[in-house]
């Protein structure tokens, strides 16, 4: 994990916070001993606040995950610090926060996303604060000297760390947009945020084609930060180009250290796609791919991608279970539930509402699943489902009998194609959408 830019030297206060008496200190350091036991709720809270109500905070995923430890990693801080009596002139950034803000800057997220997040996490702190105060019911003068006491530390810590963290954005973002490919960056961009773009200036600055078919690429690598990530992905998209037998080079753009955009061109629309690459290419070294479906012209360019970042979403979400290092858009059940996914809260409920206990996040409840999903692919013919999950048929009779007869809520039927997409969901993503396990269900 990167620790700072190299170009970055750490910010100091000009001043630490003052001391302050023994009775202060010992009424902030009970106040951080209650945070500490909330301090994954208090975490999660100020996530999910800030990826809500500041825009491009939840554009992806694994941003979304990169600001949760963030936030996590300053929270964190900000509860040693007031246990602690910590001066700030002693810390040193969490590295997670450093990192996010050198995403970020990669993403072309704008600056005052990251300071006003920030001062969004300041506040929050300083209500959670307040609130613990207020009930532990201090002599008036004592909880006032409390009150501008914690103030002056968790303002002088984000006043600190937001300038590390800005500087740091600062640097990365020179040092990106002075990349040898950032001028075809921007005008990719450019092209994908309009429905009219202007190809012929397109045209003339990458050498590529609008006017072909277009299948639309994501490719990222997970695991430790690795500094020939670009080069390693560029080299996957020639070989995919080189399988799917594209009508010459592809057009590449990185989003950040370890992502890039990648649109390959055909003459006509082609016949292979992710099935092609899953059966005969091995992304490996941790490297995964999403796709859209081939589309013509301009609009087919920008209708791929839109169909590759769908899959995305569904392959990067949280919680989400292991899928294919290759995914497609077209794949059973991605397209959907990649709408589905839009509004995580909505469709969780959704999803128990219709399955009731078979939502559980059990390897029981999993079964039975699979086996329902099993029987409705194979167009709800018991041998058939047998033969495809080796199994006897009376085992086969038994399990559908039984996830049914679990699912829905209430005295409510759901519809048959109501239950086969909550299962789609269930089986894409994973943990996110299923119930934390109650009551143990019997296969």
């Amino acid at each position: 994990m990167t620790t700072a830019h190299p170009s970055v030297a750490p910010c100091r206060p000009d001043e630490a916070p003052s001391t302050a008496d023994n009775d202060i200190v010992a009424v902030i350091a009970r106040i951080a001993r209650i945070l500490e036991t909330r301090e994954d709720e208090i975490s999660s809270g100020m996530s999910a606040l800030m990826a809500r109500d500041i825009d491009r905070l939840d554009d992806d995923p694994r941003l979304v995950d990169l600001l949760q430890a963030s936030v996590a990693g300053n929270v964190r801080t900000v509860i040693d610090l007031l246990m602690n009596d910590i001066p700030i002139a002693d810390l040193r950034p969490d590295p997670d926060a450093v990192e996010y803000a050198l995403r970020l800057a990669q993403r072309e997220v704008p600056a005052n996303s990251l300071v006003r997040a920030y001062h969004m996490g300041q506040q929050e702190m300083l209500r959670i604060c307040y609130g613990e105060l207020d009930r532990a019911e201090l002599p008036a003068p004592l909880a006032l000297a409390v009150v501008e006491r914690l103030t002056e530390i968790i303002y002088g810590y984000i006043d600190w760390i937001t300038g590390y963290v800005f500087d740091a954005y600062e640097a990365e973002r020179r040092r990106w947009v002075g990349r040898p490919d950032g001028v075809r960056s921007a005008t990719v961009h450019a092209v994908l945020a309009t429905d009219d773009p202007d190809t012929a200036a397109f045209e003339h600055e990458t050498g590529y084609s609008l006017s072909r078919t277009h299948l639309a690429l994501i490719l990222w690598r997970e695991g430790p930060e690795q500094t020939s990530a670009l080069d390693l992905l560029e080299t996957r998209v020639r070989a995919i180009g080189g399988l799917l037998d594209s009508d010459g080079p592809a057009i590449v753009t990185a989003v950040d250290r370890r992502t890039v955009w990648a649109w390959l061109p055909f003459r006509e629309r082609p016949t292979a796609g992710v099935s092609e690459i899953r059966r005969k290419y091995d992304l490996a070294e941790g490297v995964r791919l999403t796709a859209g479906l081939p589309g013509h012209g301009p609009t087919g360019f920008r209708r791929s991608y839109l169909q590759a970042r769908a899959a995305y979403f569904v392959a990067t979400l949280p919680g989400s279970p292991d899928l294919p290092s290759a995914v497609g858009f077209a794949d059973p059940g991605v397209g959907v539930i990649s709408l589905l996914a839009t509004d995580l809260d909505a469709t969780r409920s959704w999803v128990r509402e219709v399955l009731g206990d078979l939502a559980e996040d059990t390897e029981p409840a999993a079964t039975l699943r699979h086996t329902l999903s099993t029987y409705f692919a194979t167009g709800d013919n018991h041998v058939r489902t047998a033969r495809t999950l080796m199994l006897h048929r009376n085992t086969v009779k038994y399990r559908i009998a039984k996830a049914l007869a679990v699912t829905g809520a209430g005295a409510i039927t759901y519809d048959r194609v109501d239950v086969a997409l909550a299962l789609q969901a269930c089986r894409l993503l994973g943990a996110a959408v299923l119930r934390p396990a109650t009551k143990p269900l019997s296969r």
